[in-house]
């Protein structure tokens, strides 16, 4: 009888048996092949090149993983370094507390507070009583799920409104006090309907409280009711719009941008308070380039412009615009910091302040001289620039930190002036009350420099 046929490797169960033995050699031998290619990674990676090649652009074996962040980081430790070395003989007070960059400032018509946002998602009120002092108490309202670019302080300070960054609309925050002398604040249960067409470039509440005016940087201006309803809109026609503001007197919008001239508009309301209309008041023209920013005095009497063309422009704007009366220019002045720049009118005119980079520069509009020069300021471009209500100080940001000045420029034009004044007259009621503000205005400086002046 035939046998069966056996495999060669011989009998049938030891011939099953060798190659799932070969293939668990081979397995163990690669395992073992792949740890000793393990161990030895780190020392490969210590050994290459800072410029060695990367897989998929991830660290090499064996790299920290933190070395991508410590270029940051340390960019990050400057700038703090910067905000917290800076010094100057007119630095007042740094105001610490947003933890991102402030991108905007206002103060409260009646001079308490002092409103700054940040992209931290935060918008603080800070006391202005406590600036000159050793702490800077400060009220924080958090804004939800997004960011203030722009806040302005309602005219009676129990409220403010925010331009949102992601939300791109107004929203209205009331600030109400509690029994234990803390205070809430309370979002609006609707924000202001989506108009502009472009980003926005600055907001502003009537000191009247009668309107809201937003501006975009296409050629668009609105007036809204103080409950979001459009009750105008401008056509600006400067082909786009650089900076507008409402006027501290709450009568007037204006704007400027690619042309090189300023418009200004007045809103009106009739007796019983509805709106009516808005029509062109005046222009300021002057200029030989486009308009970077402007700036009112507190009592809309005076205006300074600031130019692509290298000069800043003081104007006399108390005229009868019905009547066509142009605003009379006053003076110009040359320009010291670089572009982009921003310009801050002192409330009584006497000073102005043009800022550029991370530098401002602070001239007399009585001959239009430099009188300070304050460098390297802010860790980034300067965001915002205003003096406060009383004309005592003047404020800047530009990186996480707010700086607080002396306006000695102003209290030196105001010794200048009333000095002339006194000349003049020879009413001895006039001469005391002009020798009373030429004495504090000198007591003034003597405590800023520490000398008599």
């Amino acid at each position: 009888m035939e046998g069966a046929a056996v495999p060669p490797g011989g009998p049938g169960l030891p011939g099953a048996l060798l190659v799932p033995l070969i293939l668990l050699v081979i397995t163990v031998l690669a395992l073992l092949l792949a740890a000793a290619l393990r161990r030895a990674a780190p020392r490969a990676a210590a050994a290459a090149p800072p410029d060695g090649p990367r897989a998929n652009g991830h660290a090499r074996p064996g790299e920290p993983r933190k070395a991508k962040a410590r270029p940051r980081r340390e960019k990050q430790q400057q700038q703090q370094q910067q905000q917290h070395s800076f010094t100057h003989r007119l630095l007042v007070a740094t105001l610490k507390g947003h933890s991102s960059p402030v991108t905007c400032l206002d103060f409260s018509s009646n001079g308490k507070y002092l409103a700054s946002c940040s992209e931290d998602r935060t918008v603080r009120l800070w006391s202005t009583r406590d600036l000159a002092g050793r702490e800077h108490r400060c009220l924080r309202a958090n804004v939800g799920l997004d960011h203030a670019e722009l806040v302005r302080l309602s005219p009676d300070s129990r409220a403010f409104i925010v331009w949102l960054a992601n939300a791109e609309t107004i929203r209205v925050y009331k600030m109400t006090k509690k029994d234990d002398g803390s205070f809430t604040f309370t979002a609006s249960s609707g924000d202001f309907p989506k108009k502009h067409k472009a980003p926005v470039i600055n907001i502003g509440i009537a000191e009247t409280g009668k309107f809201i005016m937003t501006a975009s940087s296409d050629t668009t201006i609105l007036i809204w009711s103080p409950k979001g309803e459009v009750l105008a809109s401008i056509n600006t026609n400067q082909m786009n719009n650089a900076y507008a503001t409402v006027s501290p007197c709450g009568r007037f919008v204006a704007s400027c941008g690619f042309t090189p001239d300023v418009k200004v508009w007045e809103v009106c309301f009739g007796k019983n308070g509805e709106f009516r209309e808005v029509t062109r008041a005046f222009e300021l023209k002057g200029h030989t380039a486009g308009v970077h920013s402007f700036s009112f005095s507190n009592d809309s009497r005076r205006m300074a412009t600031v130019s692509k063309d290298g000069t800043w422009k003081f104007w006399d704007t108390d005229v009868e615009y019905k009547k066509q009366q142009d605003p009379y220019l006053l003076l110009t002045g040359q320009c010291s910091v670089p572009e982009p720049r921003l310009i801050a009118l002192s409330p009584d005119g006497r000073a102005v302040a043009v800022a550029g980079g991370a530098d401002i520069a602070v001239y007399n509009t009585r001959r239009g001289e430099e009188e300070e020069r304050l460098q390297g300021v802010h860790g980034h471009g300067i965001t915002g620039l205003a003096f406060d209500t009383t004309g005592r100080y003047l404020v800047s940001c530009g990186d996480r930190a707010i700086r607080v000045f002396h306006n000695a420029a102003g209290h030196r034009a105001l010794v200048e002036d009333m000095e002339a004044m006194l000349k003049k007259t020879g009413n001895k009621a006039t001469r005391e009350r002009l020798e009373q503000q030429i004495c504090g205005a000198r007591k003034a400086l003597a405590a800023i420099y520490g000398r008599k002046v």
